[in-house]
């Protein structure tokens, strides 16, 4: 991969010594972290990082386009590069940090020597990789330092510590949820003392902010293999204590109608939902929609019952949910879905009322989503179809409802209108001029108007209604068909 100009820039300035022999320039400098593990990958870094033995003052003097505040001694230096990712470049000089007491962040920090003392406190070998460019070459040859075997994990895809796992993670309890993200995101496997460090000290993700882990599930959810990492923390043991609900119903077992116990039916539905590519909201409402399950179970085998779960589900996501920091437009919407997410789907069962119904409680935008969910549910169960008659059906039946394309309510006059005009009571007539106008529009929209209406309605009250509405309910009856059978085709319902 070509280093970008913007980079070679930097690290010749830091490098470079000048022609009067001053110390300014002249530093050893390098690409390091996770950008030198994706150029290794052949995958664009989403951000880079350099680290050097100057320190951050001498950082400024050399690099006057700069903001500096942290207590990491990082200056981020300013490059007005086109590309988003090259427009702040941190450099932070070596560093080492000591005892972490709050799991999380180093009592202190002190700058170090040497890059191995640098790249020693990093919390993975792939992650623990420098990059130097020769400055003496016109080629800038690059060079891979890597004093963690960091490039044999790479090709092994292994995710392993620097050094003593158990260390790493008391230094930083985040870390071993960062190890499952990095799991995921690169779909590598983590390797065995690693993996046991975690189980060991999982207890320890309870001393970082829930901010923090938001972030890292975050990231776990935008991957196709969302569920490999939610199932990862059950498997560290990390699961009981960022999702204790979920983790309620490993091996609790359902009715007559599922074949995998709760936990796994709704890993399943997650994994299938990321297979779509569905959105976040459902792919957490998919794997939370039968997290009321354990609380409301009643019975054991085939028979077993599970009421009101839909609204306990709910009840439990939005805690969940407030708990982790997501914003309240998700938490609304997800929440939405699992409360919902057991409407009826039965075409015999359904009427156009119940569909208005179904419309009006979940809302015309959040329709889709809540089909998804379905979708994503139904093949968590084991069901061969992801898009079943049945919901084709739900589909075709919202879609005629919400439209509602040939009634009076698309006039733009309605029965207190031609009342007022007519200076009439509730009768009849009213009902059938509506009628008559309504076949008007059909076959002429432009006279759709407010005036025009008013001025008709004047006009039809010398007519013989009854004449003229059976003409106009046979207009009205026909284009209710056509409309009707062009939705019927869009969803395949005969």
């Amino acid at each position: 991969m070509t280093i970008p100009k913007e980079i070679n820039l930097i690290l010749e300035k830091l490098t470079k010594t000048r022609p009067d022999g001053s110390r300014q320039g002249n530093y050893e400098a390098y690409i390091v972290g996770g950008c030198v593990r994706d150029i290794l990958r052949n995958v664009k870094p989403n951000d880079w990082d350099i680290t050097t033995n100057a320190n951050p003052k001498e950082l400024q003097k050399l690099f006057p386009k700069n903001f500096y505040e942290n207590q990491f001694g990082t200056v981020s230096v300013i490059t007005n590069s086109k590309d988003e990712t090259l427009k702040v470049v941190e450099i932070t000089p070596f560093r080492l940090e000591g005892k972490y007491s709050d799991k999380r962040h180093p009592d202190e920090i002190s700058f170090a020597k040497t890059l191995n003392e640098d790249l020693s406190r990093r919390d993975f070998t792939i992650n623990a990789l420098a990059l130097e460019l020769n400055s003496k070459s016109k080629t800038l040859n690059p060079k891979i330092i890597d004093f963690f075997d960091g490039q044999k994990d790479l090709k092994k895809k292994i995710i392993r510590t620097v050094g003593d796992a158990n260390k790493r993670f008391e230094e930083d309890a985040l870390r071993m949820l960062r190890a499952i993200r990095f799991a995921c995101t690169l779909d590598f496997t983590i390797e065995d003392k690693t993996f046991k460090a975690i189980q060991k000290n999982a207890e320890w993700i309870q001393m970082i902010s829930n901010e923090r882990i938001h972030d890292e599930l975050i990231k776990i959810f935008e991957t196709n293999k969302v569920a490999y990492g939610i199932d990862l923390l059950r498997q560290t043991n990390l699961l009981k204590f960022i999702l204790p609900e979920l983790d309620k119903g490993v091996g609790v077992s359902q009715n007559k109608h599922h074949v995998y116990d709760i936990y796994e039916h709704s890993l399943r539905a997650l994994d299938e939902a990321a297979k779509h590519k569905f959105n976040l909201e459902v792919k957490i409402a998919a794997l939370f929609h039968d997290i009321g399950k354990p609380e409301t179970k009643q019975g054991e085998g085939p028979d077993s019952t599970f009421y009101n779960h839909d609204y306990v589900g709910a009840k439990f996501t939005d805690r969940i949910l407030k708990r982790l920091k997501f914003s309240n437009k998700l938490i609304d919407r997800v929440v939405l879905l699992v409360k919902n997410h057991m409407f009826v789907s039965d075409p015999e069962k359904l009427t156009d009322a119940g569909a208005r119904r179904l419309l009006k409680r979940v809302g015309r935008e959040n329709i889709v989503d809540l089909i998804n969910l379905r979708v994503a549910d139904r093949l968590g169960m084991g069901r061969p179809k992801e898009k079943p008659y049945r919901l084709r059906t739900i589909e075709y039946m919202i879609e005629k409802v919400s439209k509602d394309p040939i009634s009076a309510k698309m006039l733009k006059i309605n029965g207190t209108d031609i009342m007022k005009i007519l200076k009439i009571e509730p009768s009849p007539k009213v009902g059938a001029i509506l009628d008559v106008l309504l076949s008007e529009v059909i076959e002429e929209p432009k006279n759709n108007n407010k005036k025009y209406l008013e001025n008709r309605v004047l006009e039809l009250n010398e007519e013989n209604l009854e004449v003229l509405r059976k003409l106009a309910k046979g207009k009205i009856e026909d284009k209710k068909e056509e409309e009707d059978l062009k939705i019927r085709n869009k969803y395949w319902i005969k």
